[in-house]
């Protein structure tokens, strides 16, 4: 079945947004690239925030969907797949796609704590801090929360300097730091 006109959009939309950013991509833009037409457009969003939004919801999905699938494919026990989600955040990076977190990007253009984008960019990050948190608490963890908190924290630094660093293996060096968090809870 053909996806229907909203849903072509927000999947096109969500691959301008990533590629060339939010406060950048105009409607004028999202019109060329997306081959709606802009009365189409405002049929189904009254704004460009609502239609990021939408992009960002669809982008949560879809990551979180491939990302904790290729985590349990990767490893068996709890805190295995702990030290598997930087193999997976590895092959993200070697995508000929990868252009960084698209909710690191919208944190940074919509920085207000209050702005609907910078919630649910903020809400991602806090569904993946739960799946950690989870994991280390089903690893045995002597304080999940921390542990969940710093691997969190060793993923998004990562992310970045995949982005910005390119004579380092962000996810190998993070994956060894975090086996040295891991063992450290674990102990």
């Amino acid at each position: 079945m053909r996806p229907n006109k909203r849903d072509e959009l927000v999947r096109k939309a969500l691959q301008v947004f990533y590629r060339d950013g939010f406060h950048v991509t105009g409607m004028d833009k999202l019109v060329v690239e997306t081959g709606v037409s802009k009365t189409s457009m405002y049929k189904h969003f009254r704004t460009k925030e609502e239609l990021i939004l939408a992009a960002l919801q669809l982008r949560d999905e879809n990551f979180r969907k491939w990302f904790l699938q290729r985590v349990d494919e990767l490893a068996d026990t709890p805190a295995e797949r702990l030290i598997a989600s930087f193999d997976a955040l590895g092959e993200w990076f070697q995508e000929d796609s990868f252009r960084g977190c698209m909710f690191i990007k919208a944190g940074a253009e919509y920085q207000e704590q209050d702005h609907p984008i910078h919630v649910q960019a903020a809400e991602h990050k806090h569904l993946m801090l739960e799946f950690l948190t989870d994991l280390a608490r089903k690893a045995g963890a002597r304080d999940p929360e921390a542990l969940g908190c710093q691997l969190l924290l060793l993923q998004e630094g990562a992310i970045v300097t995949a982005v910005l660093v390119k004579s380092c293996d962000p996810a190998r060096d993070a994956k060894a730091a975090a086996q040295v968090l891991l063992d450290n809870a674990l102990a």
